[in-house]
């Protein structure tokens, strides 16, 4: 009977997890389990109609991906075909809720064109099976399908690759 149910339950995480192709199970962040910096939802179909990198973070790893960042607004894509958004994985630190969405309120004036979202409970790293406590960098096409996935740190020719893959997706 055990190995019935953790055969059932590691299907059921395989189902789950997000996958380069497939389109990935619908997630909503709302109320207690977070939201968008504004206070309203953010639901996972938002990631439609444009190419998106989606950052999601460990607000401790949070300089991992610098060079990605850095790379990308050197590009400057057009953001009528392009967007980025940013999860915070607010329960995979120590610091303060309160200060971090401080934070993260000031990015979102010096950002406006990222979109800062809380996560509050680990709704992405259970929904999708990311990495907890890493910097995980997810580009989903126009059709909310991702077409690349990474968690950790890219490496220079890893960047490239990715830029080139975001262009050709445009």
């Amino acid at each position: 009977m055990k190995k019935i149910w953790f055969t059932w339950l590691m299907t059921a995480a395989y189902v789950m997890a997000i996958e380069v192709g497939s389109t990935p199970p619908d997630v909503t962040l709302s109320g207690e389990n977070g939201a968008k910096i504004d206070g309203s939802a953010w639901h996972s179909s938002m990631l439609k109609e444009k190419v998106h990198i989606l950052f999601y973070v460990d607000p401790d790893e949070r300089t991992k991906n610098d060079a990605l960042t850095k790379a990308l607004k050197k590009r400057h894509f057009d953001r009528q075909k392009f967007a980025s958004v940013a999860v915070i994985n607010l329960a995979a630190t120590w610091m303060p809720n309160v200060i971090l969405e401080s934070l993260l309120a000031k990015k979102q004036k010096e950002f406006p064109d990222t979109l800062y979202v809380k996560d509050r409970k680990k709704v992405l790293v259970k929904k999708w099976q990311l990495a907890d406590d890493e910097s995980d960098v997810l580009v989903f096409d126009k059709l909310g399908k991702p077409i690349y996935k990474k968690f950790g740190k890219l490496s220079d020719m890893e960047i490239e690759r990715l830029i080139t893959l975001i262009a050709k997706h445009l």
